[in-house]
């Protein structure tokens, strides 16, 4: 992460290093707070935001599903991200928009507490290293598992229900792996600590549906999309651990992680131990789609 100049603050534009909220702020002692992660690109025809409608529908959406009342609707958020990305003279970017209970009562109920909204927008490189991404990383199971439709919204990008990934993240990386993969309650698959999964097994390409407890990724989405227009069958299914083992190729997306090939997990080699075609191909596909090379994706994209 690079700093920036500014952060977007409730309609203003305030110096990085004055972009504070109060220590009594109710989302800091419980997590009632809901965000995005959300990329700009730079494109031969100028600088261009990777599906920010969508994802500002799903800071929306999820504001709505943990009953935080939004400030600004998801057009006015969507032009406050491009307003923020002109003032700090960005063209590859990534941005982070945070809605969350501020200052007003003290305990768990957050109804009294004002709700407040900010958003930054910085330089960042390849969440899991230019190295993951040209030959894979390492990764094991957690023995966290992922928080369950009876417990959090995993649908939703809560704030507090990413101490569960938080957990299973530091844990992989004390270990000495780069990732942990998290099963669900049942001990299907589910996701990454904050990436979606797909598994490439007999031409197929697998990933988990929403029922395993996943986040219905934006990056998910669009690589399901672009696989299956080039002829790819994509299907989302229950996955057991095993299938990882048995995999001829796996990958992980996501805004931060874009697509980022696996090379093994457990210390088993994902099928040679290289990013194999298909992975590839995604790679490929995904990075020309957000540079604004693909025509049919165009609609993906919106310039500034």
């Amino acid at each position: 992460m690079e700093q920036a100049t500014y952060i977007w603050d409730d309609g203003e534009l305030v110096p990085w290093a004055d972009a504070t909220v109060h220590f009594l702020s109710h989302a800091l002692h419980y997590g009632t707070g809901v965000f995005e992660g959300i990329r700009s690109y730079e494109t031969a025809e100028g600088a261009a935001v990777f599906r920010l409608t969508e994802h500002m529908i799903r800071l929306e959406a999820s504001a709505r599903a943990y009953g935080i009342p939004m400030q600004y609707s998801a057009d006015e958020m969507s032009k406050n991200a491009i307003e923020l990305l002109r003032a700090n003279e960005l063209t590859g970017a990534y941005i982070r928009p945070l809605v969350f209970h501020e200052l007003g009562e003290f305990g768990l109920n957050p109804g009294g507490s004002r709700v407040k909204t900010m958003m930054a927008a910085f330089a960042l490189g390849s969440y899991l290293g230019d190295d993951g991404i040209e030959n894979g990383i390492r990764a094991k199971v957690s023995s966290w598992r992922r928080i369950s439709h009876a417990d959090f919204i995993p649908t939703a990008k809560g704030s507090g229900q990413y101490l569960n990934s938080s957990l299973a993240k530091a844990e992989a990386v004390r270990s000495g792996y780069d990732e942990a993969i998290m099963l669900n309650q049942s001990g299907s698959i589910s996701e990454g600590t904050g990436m979606n999964l797909f598994l490439v097994m007999d031409g197929v390409v697998y990933t988990p549906p929403v029922s395993a407890g996943i986040l219905k990724g934006i990056t998910r989405d669009s690589v399901i999309e672009i696989l299956r227009d080039e002829g790819h069958d994509v299907r989302e299914e229950e996955l057991a651990r095993g299938s990882m083992y048995m995999a001829d190729e796996m990958f992980l997306t996501g805004t931060a992680a874009e697509v980022t090939p696996v090379s093994e997990v457990d210390d088993r080699l994902i099928g040679d131990g290289k990013p194999g075609p298909v992975t590839r191909e995604a790679q490929r596909l995904f990075s020309k789609t957000v540079r604004g090379e693909v025509e049919r994706y165009r609609d993906w994209l919106e310039f500034f």
